[in-house]
């Protein structure tokens, strides 16, 4: 027994309906105009790193093809992204929209200060096609049936709400307006013949299910950068009384919290963002290396706990 094709293109498509990070928040208030030049910047900055990433998972799914006639289409999304020469391709697009955003494309390139949560999640995405079958790597592009709508309504926002960005960085947003219609045609096509079982049907659909929730984790992490904290009410700074560390108290349980943690918690007054305390817990740290990535995971921690809220 298996799903027939039209309702296994139907639950394939429920998935970006109800999943897609068009939904995401982030996406919500670029659409509406409603980001900081920092916020766009941030984002740009990071999601360069998953354009990188894309070609990456490309070979991959390549290197397992036996078909010809697959690898002649499928190789063209590496073309797409790297161009066939220097300069070229959809890479190059987005370094020239980091420009018109205002970074440094050398920055950008080298990808520096990429967030931590970003990296993890794009990796994530490169090992699901190293440990995954063909069919299921497939699936899990068909978030591209929902790209092409996505960029041309992101197209329009920033031409509306963000005048300060050059139209011509806007450039990879328009070549995806074609490039992702074709791609998910074939991919969709693919998936729709090849998946036989309903066991195989159920792991393509998850397969997408996983893509989106990578999408959607990159963008948290994108929007947690500009959060900015603040102590929680709730959370009631305590000296512990055995040895004088600091303990903040909550009403369900107690945090101690070492010197490090001490020294964010005080620099967490609902104006700096989580990116301006990161960055300033490297500055007065510069032998560790690790410093700015475990400012962030403290702040999502104390988060997570209760011990910090968002300012408004």
């Amino acid at each position: 027994m298996s799903w027939g094709t039209g309702e296994f293109e139907a639950r394939l498509r429920r998935v970006g309906r109800e999943r897609y990070h068009h939904l995401h928040p982030f996406n919500v208030r670029m659409h509406a105009g409603r980001l900081s030049r920092d916020e766009i910047r941030t984002w740009v900055r990071n999601r360069y790193y998953y354009q990188t990433r894309i070609p990456v998972k490309d070979a991959l799914i390549l290197a397992r093809a036996e078909d010809p006639a697959f690898r002649r289409e499928w190789i063209r999304r590496i073309h797409d992204h790297d161009g066939g020469a220097p300069r070229e391709g959809g890479l190059e697009l987005w370094l020239r929209l980091a420009e018109a955003v205002g970074l440094e494309r050398e920055s950008v390139e080298r990808l520096e200060r990429v967030l931590p949560d970003v990296r993890e999640s794009c990796d994530d995405y490169v090992r699901f096609v190293e440990e995954h079958g063909l069919l299921e790597c497939v699936a899990a592009s068909l978030t591209e049936l929902f790209a092409g709508e996505l960029m041309e309504g992101r197209i329009a926002a920033f031409e509306e709400h963000y005048p300060w960005v050059d139209r011509e960085g806007l450039a990879y947003f328009r070549s995806r307006t074609l490039q992702a219609p074709r791609d998910a045609g074939f991919a969709l096509g693919w998936v729709l013949e090849h998946a036989a079982s309903l066991e195989v049907q159920e792991r393509c659909v998850a397969a997408l299910e996983r893509k989106c929730e990578l999408l959607w984790r990159l963008l948290d992490a994108v929007q947690a950068a500009h959060v900015r904290p603040r102590p929680s009410p709730h959370a009631q700074l305590r000296p512990d009384p055995q040895d004088g560390r600091l303990v903040v108290v909550l009403p369900e349980r107690a945090v101690r919290l070492n010197e490090s943690g001490r020294e964010i918690l005080e620099l967490c007054d609902g104006v700096r963002t989580a990116d301006a305390i990161a960055a300033a817990v490297a500055t007065r740290h510069p032998n560790a290396a690790r410093a700015e990535a475990d400012a962030r995971g403290f702040l999502a921690r104390m988060q997570r706990l209760g011990v910090l809220e968002p300012a408004p």
